[in-house]
C-alpha cells in the first residue's frame, strides 16, 4: 500500500518481520517473479552442464519481462548483500536459496514432483547468487 513508514520504528528492530514481508510480497504476486512460462526453461537450464548453465541462466532472465529483471537484478544484489554478511546473520548462499527459491520461481500447477522442483529451484537461486556479476553486470 501507499503508507509510509518508519523502518527506525522499535515495531521493526526484529529483522523476521521484514524479511517476512518481502517473502511475502513475492509469494503474492499474481505471478511469481520468474514467470510461470519460464519455469521448465530454468529447470532445463540448471540441468545442463556447470559451464553452460550460467549463460543459460542468464539468458532466460533477458527474456522476462523488463521489470522483472529489474527488480530480480535488485533482489539478488540484496541476498547477495545478506550471505556477505553469513558471520553475523548465519545465512550462506544455500540457506539464501531454500528460503527464496520456492518463492521466486514455481510451476504454474503442481504436479507431484514438488521435492524435485524444490532441489531445483533452490539450485536456480543459489547459481544466480554465486554468478551475480556474470549473470547481471557489475
Amino acid at each position: 500500500s501507499d503508507e509510509k513508514l518508519d523502518l527506525n520504528d522499535s515495531k521493526w528492530e526484529d529483522i523476521h518481520v521484514i524479511t517476512g514481508a518481502l517473502k511475502m510480497f513475492f509469494r503474492e504476486l499474481p505471478e511469481p517473479l520468474f514467470t510461470y512460462n519460464h519455469f521448465n526453461d530454468f529447470v532445463n537450464a540448471i540441468k545442463q552442464e556447470p559451464r553452460q548453465r550460467v549463460h543459460a541462466v542468464k539468458d532466460l532472465i533477458k527474456q522476462l519481462p523488463k521489470p522483472n529483471q529489474d527488480t530480480m537484478q535488485v533482489l539478488f544484489r540484496h541476498l547477495k548483500r545478506v550471505v556477505e554478511n553469513g558471520e553475523k546473520n548465519r545465512m550462506t548462499y544455500q540457506s539464501i536459496a531454500i528460503v527464496f527459491g520456492p518463492t521466486l520461481l514455481k510451476p504454474e500447477k503442481e504436479t507431484g514432483n514438488i521435492a524435485v522442483h524444490t532441489v531445483y529451484q533452490n539450485q536456480i537461486v543459489e547459481l544466480i547468487l554465486l554468478e551475480l556479476n556474470s549473470i547481471f553486470g557489475r
